[in-house]
């Protein structure tokens, strides 16, 4: 079993990489997409958060209102803390199972661990490599506004509230370039996976990365995530 983490800034590209390591064979997992699952309607971790953070949580529908529980834990550690003890030990709980499935048919799987937030949350980093989605703060500003129609104010915001490019460079293994078109993007994607396959990890002190900024256009562009 080898195990990556896979992490970024938003707008970095992750989900081009994740989506090709798909294709490639490799088991995603996602901790967003399983913290989607253990908050919909009639999941127990839903009902803690209720107990938490009150009604007003919730939609009309009875699902999540995201932004509403986002406008509580944002800029309150006391809240985000309270949050993160619900949902955090049942997420690692179902990634644990999934992992514990997956090896029991395929041994020799390469797990990716997508974590968006790795560098802010200074995990123990208990993983064979760290693989960084990699582009410049301006060209992300760009994908935000073009893509996800973020005011430039309202983009900025979102990535001056994560960790800088620099900061994530410091905890990689491999550094990805996703300023380039998708081909080249898979092609560096492609020679990484081979490498693991081959069992050869990275050598950190030989990770190179451009960070010139450079706009692509959007029909070229790779994923935004």
């Amino acid at each position: 079993m080898t195990t990556i983490a896979l992490t970024g800034g938003i707008a970095s590209g992750k989900t081009t990489i994740s989506n090709r390591l798909r294709e490639l064979g490799a088991m995603i997992i996602d901790a967003d997409e399983i913290a989607r699952e253990i908050v919909r309607p009639g999941q127990k971790t839903l009902k803690l958060l209720v107990e938490r953070f009150g009604d007003g949580i919730l939609a009309p529908s009875g699902e999540l209102d995201r932004k509403a529980l986002a406008d509580i834990v944002f800029n309150d550690d006391d809240a985000l803390a309270a949050l993160n003890d619900i949902t955090h030990p049942e997420i690692r709980r179902i990634t644990q199972e999934r992992i514990d499935a997956r090896l029991a048919d395929e041994p020799d799987t390469i797990f990716v661990h997508d974590i968006p937030l790795l560098a802010e949350n200074r995990s123990n980093y208990d993983y064979d490599e760290i693989w960084v989605a990699d582009a410049p703060a301006e060209l992300r500003l760009q994908r935000l506004m073009d893509d996800r129609g973020m005011t430039r104010e309202e983009a900025q915001a979102r990535i001056d509230a994560q960790v800088s490019d620099e900061e994530r460079r410091m905890i990689a293994d491999v550094v990805i370039d996703t300023t380039r078109p998708i081909p080249e993007t898979q092609l560096q994607i492609d020679e990484m996976f081979a490498r693991l396959r081959a069992g050869k990890f990275a050598d950190a002190d030989e990770v190179s990365y451009d960070t010139a900024p450079i706009t692509i256009p959007p029909e070229e562009r790779t994923s935004e995530d």
